[in-house]
């Protein structure tokens, strides 16, 4: 039994590793710990150290590298302001946005790197892309409905912002429909935008695994560039997603319908 128990072991370690969920690594004062979470700790820490090594070497008179970097970030910020119609908004929402979508394209990319895959803790990968685990997609979906729905109250007032959901059906019958379709929108997009975002780098993390176990070596490399661009358009599709939404958010009744 024990020999049969042994041979199924070496069988699992010889095959194809895929795990749906993310694998735990251990406990901290009764907290799991997994290696999704490892990694979003390793994402954060990354976007931290780099903004403070930025801060301190920004200059007056910017090198090549700092002028295509302005460039880049400023090309995002005036889209942010186009977008909201105001670069006070744009003050307001530039760092949320362009933090969510840096932590989802570091931390789908960074499996990527060379080596990151051997990396293991008890026969458990070690780091794994976060988004693969459904808590940090849904935990992003929450905060990105949250704000849209406090930017919303604060821009124009709790009245006029439930006014959007909330019409009186007897004078108003095909307007209070609308808006009971579109209250229920607001609750769906949690959904809609977590399990999107979960179910594609999920996908493209399988069809890897398998393609790396079948064909080894030059095989995966179309797919792990196909899956580069995928990483990379849906970090970009959950922040322009949130961006729509607050600009919906903050616009009167009338322009929202």
């Amino acid at each position: 039994m024990e020999e049969g128990l042994e041979h199924a072991g070496e069988t699992h370690e010889a095959g194809i590793h895929v795990a749906i969920s993310a694998e735990k690594l251990g406990d901290f004062l009764g907290l799991p710990i997994t290696n999704a979470l490892v990694t979003s700790w390793v994402v954060i820490f990354i976007l931290v150290v780099t903004a403070f090594l930025v801060q301190k070497r920004l200059k007056l008179i910017p090198s090549r590298f700092q002028t295509l970097m302005e460039w880049m970030v400023g090309g995002i910020y005036d889209y942010v302001a186009e977008t909201l119609e105001s670069k006070e908004n744009a003050r307001k929402f530039f760092p949320l946005i362009m933090t969510i979508f840096l932590f989802l394209f570091i931390g789908n990319m960074i499996h990527f790197i060379p080596g990151i895959g051997s990396l293991e803790f008890m026969h458990v990968p070690l780091l794994r892309a976060p988004a693969t685990d459904l808590v940090v997609p849904l935990t992003l979906a929450l905060i990105s409905f949250f704000v849209v729905e406090i930017s919303g109250i604060l821009a124009i007032g709790v009245w006029k912002y439930g006014g959007k959901f909330l019409v009186n059906p007897l004078r108003n019958p095909m307007g209070f429909g609308i808006g009971l379709i579109e209250l229920i929108g607001e609750f769906v997009r949690v959904v809609s935008l977590s399990f999107r975002l979960f179910g594609n780098i999920l996908a493209g993390e399988i069809v890897i695994s398998v393609a790396i176990f079948f064909i080894p070596y030059l095989g995966p490399l179309p797919l792990m560039l196909f899956e580069i661009f995928i990483g990379t358009l849906q970090a970009a599709i959950f922040t322009m997603l949130t961006l729509f939404y607050i600009k919906l958010a903050i616009s009167e009744p009338h322009e929202a319908h």
